[in-house]
């Protein structure tokens, strides 16, 4: 079989939605899809057994993020990312793009690539187009993205021009290097579209880049401190132009509502720290609106956390003893949190799933948005989980 083949099964005629199945090498994965994101090869506080229960059938770690500490030729040595964190499912690996260029005063940019100094012990390193597909080679991951030059919504015009231009050639110099003979056969690589927030500049980035020819297409560049209605804007514009016998990917985004807003319009993958990072603040997403376990209503409540949701966290443990670890900062809340809210996360996707199926995806949107529509800044692609 091919590196990666994409099998559509359905859309919804309401919407721009479709179902459909992404086959690797390693295994498969049904889409619409969210990955949680382990940057360190760790989903926070998750085991891989948790991750099994959870069936997550692909995660997201970070090259970037993996290259400085322990090293990619170390994890290569070590049986590849799924044999050093003992995950049988699929991983796909973001080139570190965005940290590396959310290195303030700390990155200088050319055309060969990227110089940077590390944000751990200040040693300098380059990462050009070529030397990061080789990282995620050596990783073993399933999919692998290529570098590019993600530009803020602070950024100007003109800059996001130079960033744009430069991540397409970046992109075809990637793609070339990761086909070489002596490349890995069993790797995807999905190329990125950049633009900024101007549809032209994206409908010129798209273009280029499916020229390319790659195994599947992502959205980069959004949620990035730009107003929501600008991203979905953008985001209406911009997944079109991608190829509709090939995965789209959006990066970075978002809350529960934009998931499956952003499905909707034709989005099939999906990643974004926000369920890690929210459980690690005392907060976790329910069927009825986001919760704070800080909050003194829940100090005698022996209700469950969601009474809708089945995970473990929600028929074991009475929301009072949540809290109270929340209140105690035990280890053990940002655990329970984390398993329920990636559960949720999982669990919305398998209702868009079927939602798509049924012709009922607007009404799944209209229910997200009621919950969450409101919630969400824009700024937290890429962070650590």
């Amino acid at each position: 079989m091919s590196r990666l083949s994409f099998e559509v099964s359905g859309h919804c005629p309401a919407t721009r939605a479709r179902r459909g199945t992404v086959h690797l090498r390693r295994g498969s994965f049904e889409t619409p899809a969210f990955m949680p994101v382990g940057t360190q090869a760790t989903v926070k506080s998750l085991t891989s057994d948790d991750l099994e229960a959870l069936d997550a059938r692909i995660i997201l770690a970070n090259a970037y993020h993996l290259y400085l500490r322990p090293g990619a030729e170390l994890i290569r040595d070590l049986g590849g990312v799924h044999g050093f964190m003992g995950y049988p499912g699929l991983v796909l690996t973001d080139s570190g793009g965005f940290q590396v260029f959310s290195l303030e005063g700390m990155v200088r940019v050319d055309e060969e690539g990227a110089h940077f100094r590390s944000h751990i012990d200040g040693a300098l390193h380059t990462f050009t187009p070529e030397r990061v597909v080789e990282i995620q080679e050596a990783l073993g991951s399933d999919i692998a993205m290529p570098l590019d030059q993600p530009a803020s919504f602070a950024k100007t015009a003109e800059e996001h021009v130079e960033a744009t231009a430069r991540s397409d050639r970046w992109a075809e110099r990637a793609r070339a290097h990761h086909l070489r003979p002596e490349g890995r056969g069993d790797q995807a690589q999905l190329g990125i579209v950049q633009g900024g927030f101007s549809i032209e500049l994206r409908r010129r980035s798209a273009g280029r880049v499916v020229e390319v020819g790659f195994d599947g297409y992502a959205i980069g560049g959004l949620s990035v401190g730009e107003p929501k209605d600008v991203m979905w804007d953008v985001l209406e514009e911009t997944a079109p132009l991608l190829p509709a016998d090939h995965p789209r990917y959006l990066m970075g985004v978002g809350t529960p509502y934009d998931l499956v807003r952003a499905v909707a319009l034709g989005v099939d993958m999906l990643d974004c720290v926000l369920p890690t990072r929210l459980a690690r603040n005392n907060g976790a997403y329910t069927s009825t609106g986001r919760r704070s376990l800080r909050n003194a209503q829940y100090t005698r409540s022996d209700e469950p956390l969601d009474p809708a949701c089945d995970c473990p966290t929600c028929r074991r443990y009475p929301v009072a003893y949540i809290r109270h670890l929340c209140l105690a900062r035990e280890m053990l809340a940002a655990r329970l949190l984390t398993y329920h809210n990636v559960h949720f996360y999982l669990r919305l996707m398998e209702r868009a799933r079927a939602a798509v199926a049924e012709g009922t995806l607007p009404g799944l949107v209209r229910e997200m948005g009621d919950l969450y529509g409101h919630e969400g800044t824009n700024r937290g692609q890429g962070e650590p989980s």
